[in-house]
């Protein structure tokens, strides 16, 4: 490996995972470390995300923070300039630009087995570190389907997370190809200005009215006299999801009423009972995200929009075939189709002692003890990783209880003293794992009845947490060194190629 910078902890990407453990890391007292940013800003998925209508579906008071609380929000619910705002703000206030290293995209963490330590290799220079924290999210890759004959598309193609703003839609016949978060927000804000509008629907989502309102000066004046107000809007929110945890963990039958609701949502806006009969999920409502909007299905209903209730399945230059086949003439094509969720690209990237890739190790599924340590890879932990996802409430709370298990992971390497490192027993990881996937079998996100981005490859539920985010805080509150093999350099003097052993914990 060329030339490198040693630090303790190296910190892969500056969204809220990243810069949270910046925040974390410096708290705690730890200067000596680095955030690897491949993009030339901070932000994440709110950076990258930057297509018309982009907002937040968590209240803003919620998705943020507990210890960078914004009384300034100028909506209940959020918009993406807003919360990439807020990320800066966060950044600038807790004094973390010296720690950025922009451009500088991870192509291969390898771990070095004498030395105990990664040695990170980047478009931006290299580095070596006692520690890394993988903060790259699973919102961070989009992902395109596979469809014949899409490079003989003569218009415009792109992602809805790599929105081309130089193009524009107006007067142009356009096609979103999904239903999931991304366009539901993308179509009643494009609506208006195109000729026509395809949407190719492979699933219909379950839509509930989207509570959204502005936040009044005085509204904010009081959450910046009395902080205190700020912190209980935010606990009055966090509690209400709080309750809302066993319908989709324990009782899926209880969401039946939540069902009503969005049907009577539909039939206020869709008068057709043709679109109503496209736009009716058959299955259980939580299954999939709900999605929250006031707008999409009066957007459907304009006569400039089309419904198709087939997926993509072929392009023939410039018409567009759906497995029903029906077919449609655009100029554009706009992706609204997810993300690489239970397949990280960034696993491809993480090389373990026996040159083995994490990718390779979670070719059968993803699992990670407590969704921060993998099995064979010492001192590297995840920030959003396997089985720490949500379906009703806000990821921030997810990322903050990630981040106390990080600091006491970072104490009890302190604690053991010497160049040492962490690996978790692959027993541990094994127990955790079957103790979530035993909870998951009678969740909705499992019983429901639908296929989503939630479910990996061979259907396994690797993505979500299957409990409250309090039981999760608790779970991670602490690091169970019985859960870990100590790993110890047999000699830490310079030069003499220190071997590694392993100690029982």
């Amino acid at each position: 490996m060329a030339e490198h910078e040693h630090v303790r902890v190296a910190v892969i990407g500056s969204g809220f995972g990243g810069l949270g453990a910046a925040v974390r890391l410096r708290r705690e007292g730890i200067t000596d470390f680095v955030v690897l940013e491949r993009a030339g800003g901070v932000g994440g998925t709110w950076r990258d995300n930057s297509y018309p209508g982009c907002a937040c579906d968590v209240p803003s008071h919620l998705y943020s923070f507990s210890f960078a609380p914004n009384p300034d929000w100028p909506r209940s619910f959020s918009g993406q300039e807003h919360i990439r705002a807020y990320l800066e703000r966060v950044t600038d206030t807790f004094g973390l630009r010296p720690h950025l290293r922009f451009n500088a995209e991870v192509k291969r963490m390898t771990w070095d087995a004498e030395r105990l330590r990664w040695d990170i290799e980047t478009t931006g220079g290299n580095w070596s570190a006692d520690v890394v924290v993988s903060a790259t999210g699973p919102l961070s890759e989009p992902k395109l389907p596979d469809v014949p004959g899409l490079d003989t598309f003569p218009g415009k193609v792109f992602h809805s997370a790599r929105w081309d703003h130089d193009y524009d839609l107006r007067g142009k016949r356009v096609a979103v190809i999904g239903t999931g978060a991304s366009a539901i927000q993308i179509v009643p804000s494009v609506q208006k200005q195109v000729e026509k509008l395809t949407l190719f629907q492979r699933t219909p989502a379950w839509v509930l009215p989207r509570m959204d309102r502005p936040i009044g000066a005085a509204e904010r004046a009081v959450h910046r006299a009395l902080p205190f107000t700020t912190k209980l809007r935010r606990g009055l929110l966090w509690g209400i999801r709080e309750l809302q945890v066993q319908a989709f963990t324990k009782h899926p039958g209880e969401l039946g009423f939540v069902e009503q609701l969005a049907k009577r949502n539909m039939a206020r806006a869709v008068k057709d009972p043709a679109l109503r009969a496209k736009l009716t999920p058959d299955y259980r409502i939580g299954c999939k995200r709900i999605l929250l909007s006031s707008t999409y299905y009066p957007a459907l209903a304009q006569p400039n929009v089309d419904v198709v209730a087939s997926g993509l399945t072929e392009v023939r230059g410039s018409t567009l075939v759906a497995a029903d086949g029906s077919e449609a003439e655009v100029d554009a094509i706009v992706f609204s189709t997810g993300f690489h969720v239970t397949d990280m690209p960034i696993a491809e990237r993480v090389v373990g002692p026996e040159g083995k890739t994490l990718a390779d190790v979670w070719s059968g599924g993803m699992q990670a003890l407590r969704g921060a340590s993998a099995a064979g890879f010492p001192n590297w932990m995840t920030i959003i990783g396997p089985n720490t996802g949500l379906g009703n409430s806000s990821m921030i709370l997810m990322i903050e209880s990630q981040l106390n298990y990080m600091a006491d992971y970072l104490r009890q390497l302190d604690v053991l003293g010497g160049r040492v490192a962490l690996d978790a027993r692959p027993s541990a990881v094994r127990a955790w794992n079957h103790r979530v996937q035993e909870r998951m079998k009678r969740t909705v996100w499992n019983t429901g009845g639908c296929t989503s981005w939630y479910l990996d490859a061979s259907g396994r539920n690797t993505t979500i947490w299957p409990g409250t985010t309090a039981e999760f805080r608790r779970a991670t509150r602490r690091v169970d060194l019985a859960e870990y093999a100590v790993l110890r350099a047999a000699d830490a003097r310079p030069g003499t190629g220190a071997e590694s052993a392993e100690v029982a914990a």
